[in-house]
């Protein structure tokens, strides 16, 4: 008869004690390096943020400032180095932006160099009077963080390019300035920012799809684990403990390959509620801003199954590790790189390459779509089914190898002899502890 172990007995064995030790100092170095090593330093890491610049000014006759600033925007090192400028007509920039594929725009308009110049007394524009003013589109739809970094970039060139003007229109000046042109001249370009298609009101300030994109990947990763850990105790592979109550069934004879079919078959009617639960309580009881809900639910719920289904698998084929394994893929490194706050395009390049498989990048593109760029397809929701698809296909490829295999090649959960003693022995036990037995 074994004694019984106290505490004590436990804490001196060593095993107890590394472990865990081991395994949550790695998993806490790999979460601290993946969070802050992609949000450190954003404005530094940024190369190819999307913006455009139109240039509608008609010039003058001794300058053409709106050629300037369009140039000194597309060569600036400033802005090459950091911003991909895309020179385009107003709608070839407007349709950029409602795809959320820029997210500014500088737009310089007609009279922009004839303004400049009334201020020395080159010109004479009838009617017009105020400063040169540029306007500064913003695209919150796209991302509010890459609209304010890209803002960022763009105001110091344009306050550059100011008063570089201001010292150019002061040497060129016809005469004698009035004491209003010589107040203004050292700084004369003014800079109007607004946005562009504002965002509802109730939109989180743009992070309502970063949010709902979080809730269906953990709709399908959470859904997963309780369907494993459930399935598992109905078929006597794991213990059901609630409170002080523990139970053990019988295990089951099964293989491997059907027990998962079973898992992905519950796990895919599970991620539809919970999806469901989600924009219940997100849209109807507190009130988000969800144009589109019947298209948002089933999205998220072939995200969510997706999810599920890639969740399942890994633990199907790595066992207990299989957890931490999704833990991982799914969690960490997806909010690291899924451009969900910080753009892609401001990650570091390991990132910035891992989220285009990763695949809450894909369920952000496409709620951000549904949500904020009228359910296009070519704004992201369209890549975003595909790149979905192709992941369910791979997930569900990799588990039927996997598991397949091992069930041929007799690599059981619990070996068949084992199951038909250990059903033996607990009907022997239940036997001996009825009243009767």
């Amino acid at each position: 008869m074994p004694r019984p172990l106290g505490a004590l007995d436990l804490l001196r064995k060593r095993p107890l004690w590394v472990a865990p030790i081991v395994l949550g100092a790695v998993v806490i170095a790999l979460m601290t390096a993946l969070y802050i090593g992609s949000v450190v330093d954003p404005i530094d890491r940024m190369d190819g943020l999307p913006v455009s610049v139109v240039n509608l000014d008609d010039g003058g006759d001794s300058m053409n400032l709106g050629r300037a600033l369009e140039a000194q925007l597309l060569r600036t090192e400033t802005t090459s180095g950091k911003l991909a400028v895309h020179a385009e007509p107003l709608d070839a920039a407007r349709e950029r932006m409602d795809r959320g594929d820029a997210y500014a725009t500088v737009v310089i308009p007609r009279d922009f160099t004839a303004a400049a110049l009334v201020l020395v007394g080159k010109t004479a524009a009838p009617g017009r009077s105020g400063l040169p003013t540029v306007t500064l589109l913003t695209n919150q739809r796209a991302g509010t963080e890459g609209a304010s970094l890209a803002t960022g970039v763009l105001q110091p060139v344009i306050a550059a390019f100011s008063r570089t003007t201001g010292a150019a229109l002061t040497a060129a000046a016809s005469g004698p300035l009035d004491p209003a042109a010589q107040a203004v001249l050292p700084d004369p370009v003014d800079t109007v920012s607004e946005p562009y298609r504002p965002l509802p009101s109730k939109a989180a300030l743009g992070l309502s799809a970063f949010y709902v994109s979080l809730l269906m990947l953990m709709c399908g990763f959470l859904g997963a684990t309780i369907v494993n850990a459930n399935v598992d105790g109905a078929l006597g592979f794991a213990p059901n403990e609630i409170g002080p109550r523990w139970s053990q069934r019988r295990p089951a004879l099964i293989s491997r390959w059907q027990t998962l079919l079973t898992k992905w078959a519950i796990a895919a009617g599970l991620t539809a509620i919970l999806c469901a639960v989600v924009l219940l309580v997100a849209a109807a009881l507190l009130g988000m801003d969800a144009p589109q809900p019947l298209l948002l639910w089933l999205f998220g719920w072939f995200s969510a199954v997706t999810v599920a289904i890639a969740t399942l698998s890994l633990l199907a084929v790595l066992g207990t590790p299989g957890q931490i394994a999704a833990l991982l893929i799914f969690i960490y490194v997806g909010l690291a790189s899924a451009g969900g706050t910080v753009p892609i395009e401001a990650l570091p390049e390991p990132f910035a390459l891992v989220s285009h498989i990763d695949p809450l990048r894909q369920i952000i593109d496409g709620v951000r779509s549904i949500l904020y760029l009228d359910a296009s397809l070519d704004a992201g929701l369209g890549s975003a089914l595909v790149a979905t698809a192709l992941g369910l296909l791979f997930w569900l490829c990799f588990a039927a190898f996997f598991v397949r295999r091992y069930d041929r090649q007799g690599r059981h959960r619990m070996e068949p002899d084992l199951v038909r003693y250990v059903g033996s022995a607990a009907d022997g036990y239940s036997a001996r502890s009825t009243p009767d037995g």
